[in-house]
């Protein structure tokens, strides 16, 4: 069985229609366990799923991300919830707040919030994305405590450190390898690998020496050697311990096997 497990991919993305399957087939035939697809619309959740149906060691996200918050969001939060239900659904999720674009704050934040309820009442851990909304951000999750990743993190150490300590992971991705990575590093270097998951945010934030290429869930070695330079491990045992950590926080009882326990983490 291989070792990488992806916590965050979207293999739905138009840049894998030429080779999906194939690539697919080639990546859990070799090092890759397990991938979770995160949805950020209806029709990407739909799609997540669609591929967690198709191959034993995929799973799916459920969720609305602030990208793509509009005025029919809120009313779409029904779907989402239906869709959770379904067996391979692990998590709700590519879900938060996202300031770079001029999306009103108020909607995402009340999406966010209608999200995190969703996630507590049905049981599930989320799937956080932070994008110059730190402040906000830890608002909510000091007020609503989810399980989950705060994925592609791009915080400081002392956030990161507060993030743990609320019982959640950080998610780290390609860009630990690229020069100008300090806070990445800073990181990988303040927090103990029990509370790291590995990423690719796939098609996007390839590693060096690939960055600026497709990304794909076999490029997460690369992640996985230059965090373990960093942890003075082998990428073997950072491999195995985020795969451990990834089993844990999506409640999947055997990582890449296709069986899933339930109950809190």
């Amino acid at each position: 069985m291989g070792m990488i497990f992806d916590t965050h991919a979207h293999y739905d993305d138009p840049a894998f229609d030429d080779d999906r399957e194939e690539l697919l087939e080639t990546l859990f035939s070799g090092e890759v366990c397990g991938i979770v697809n995160q949805g950020t619309n209806l029709k990407t959740a739909a799609e997540s799923i669609r591929l967690a149906e198709s191959y034993p060691g995929m799973y799916a996200a459920v969720g609305i991300h602030p990208e793509c918050a509009d005025e029919n969001s809120l009313g779409e939060l029904e779907e989402i919830r239906r869709m959770a239900a379904h067996r391979k659904v692990v998590a709700i999720g590519e879900i938060g707040l996202d300031y770079y674009y001029d999306i009103p704050k108020k909607l995402q934040q009340e999406l966010f919030v209608r999200q995190l309820e969703l996630a507590c009442e049905l049981s599930l851990p989320v799937t956080i994305h932070d994008r110059e909304a730190h402040g906000d951000t830890m608002t909510f999750l000091r007020q609503y405590r989810p399980q989950g990743i705060l994925h592609c993190f791009s915080g400081s150490v002392e956030m990161a450190r507060e993030v743990v300590g609320l019982g959640m992971y950080i998610g780290i991705g390609g860009v630990v390898t690229f020069r100008n990575a300090r806070k990445s590093v800073e990181v990988v270097e303040a927090l103990p690998l029990e509370r790291l998951v590995l990423e690719t945010d796939c098609p996007y934030l390839s590693p060096v020496p690939f960055r600026g290429k497709r990304n794909d869930s076999g490029r997460i070695r690369y992640t996985a050697e230059a965090v373990a330079a960093i942890k003075g491990v082998t990428a073997e045992e950072v491999l195995r311990i985020t795969k451990e950590n990834a089993g844990r926080v999506y409640r999947i009882g055997i990582a890449g096997t296709g069986e899933q326990t339930g109950g809190a983490l």
